[in-house]
């Protein structure tokens, strides 16, 4: 399946599933570029030594000429747009600038596309989410939510993600553009950053082993998600851009854990069964308003794209919690 001739450009490449995307592509003999916001962006060379491979391009989804450059630039078959103010718990804080970055800023990047690409020959990837869904009681089916499920918000990023989510179908309708939402529900692992309560999670615990704390602060702990492995999602994005036809896909597990199965798996990698004394609920990690479960259901995904997840929950969190034990050790942070 490799195709050597394909060049591929990255929003979000210094993010999660930015690097995992470049090491896939790179694998599969694409020709790379990587939107990279700003002139002294602190991520460059961090990213320029991890991904040698990758040609960078400074542009910014809020200013719609630099996109239209961008594109000029890689003259990509594919672009896959993973930029995104996306954490929920700070889109609340800063609703204007997620309502910006994520949501017109695919926007911004839909019309450059359409202006250069006039034969409609590139193919475009939006990272559509699951807080689309916001797991309301009366909007939860039983199986978990799929590509037809009726959406309900409940944050700023929701929000911004389902205005780009359908400017996107919108763009392809109108347009005929090959563009396809992946719906995808939490995916983590070791590239994760530390605000993200996962990884906020491990490399806690990393340091509670090694003696650097003795505590972690968290909010609610009964939310439940449908939580996955990064690098497998990420093969799921490039499958839906090799379809004949562009369409929506939820990439799931189909299956839910709490922050508490967690916190359990995770303290008991370092030989800690009862974690209770080590964590402190703190209001300040509280939102406004929570989705308490979600749960996705990846059948279409896995019957036209032949997509399925090879890590499960446990090595998930056993993975994360190893890598940070690690880094921790040489007094590193990633």
């Amino acid at each position: 399946m490799t195709d050597t001739k394909k060049t591929a450009l990255i929003t979000g490449i210094t993010g999660q599933d930015g690097g995992h995307l470049a090491e896939l592509l790179h694998e599969k003999g694409y020709t790379i570029y990587g939107i990279i916001r700003g002139q002294h962006n602190p991520k460059r060379e961090i990213t320029e030594a991890e991904f040698p491979y990758v040609t960078l391009i400074e542009a910014d989804l809020m200013d719609p000429s630099s996109l239209v450059r961008a594109v000029q630039i890689s003259q990509p078959s594919e672009i896959y747009n993973l930029a995104a103010v996306s954490h929920v718990g700070y889109s609340f804080k800063n609703p204007q600038l997620t309502a910006e970055a994520t949501g017109v800023g695919v926007l911004n990047l839909l019309e450059a596309i359409r202006l250069v690409d006039t034969e409609n020959k590139i193919r475009f990837y939006q990272a559509s989410t699951s807080e689309m869904f916001g797991g309301l009681e009366y909007n939860r089916p039983e199986k978990g939510y799929t590509e037809e499920s009726l959406f309900h918000p409940r944050s700023p990023y929701g929000v911004a993600k389902l205005y780009a989510h359908w400017i996107t179908k919108n763009y392809r309708e109108s347009y005929n553009m090959h563009a396809s939402c992946g719906i995808l529900f939490n995916h983590e692992g070791d590239r994760r950053g530390v605000e993200f309560v996962t990884r906020k999670i491990t490399h806690a615990v990393a340091r509670i082993k090694l003696g650097k704390q003795n505590h972690i602060e968290l909010g609610d702990l009964w939310p439940k998600r449908d939580w996955g492995y990064a690098g497998d999602y990420v093969e799921g994005m490039w499958r839906m851009l090799q379809q004949d036809k562009p369409g929506d896909y939820v990439l799931a597990t189909g299956e839910t854990h709490s922050i508490e199965e967690f916190l359990d798996l995770a303290f008991k990698e370092i030989g800690i069964n009862d974690w209770k004394p080590y964590v402190k609920q703190n209001p300040a990690f509280m939102r406004p308003a929570e989705v308490d479960l979600l749960l996705g259901d990846p059948t279409k995904a896995e019957q036209e794209l032949g997509w399925t997840r090879k890590v499960d929950f446990p090595g998930l969190v056993k993975l994360m919690v190893k890598h940070d034990v690690e880094i921790e050790s040489v007094g590193l942070i990633s």
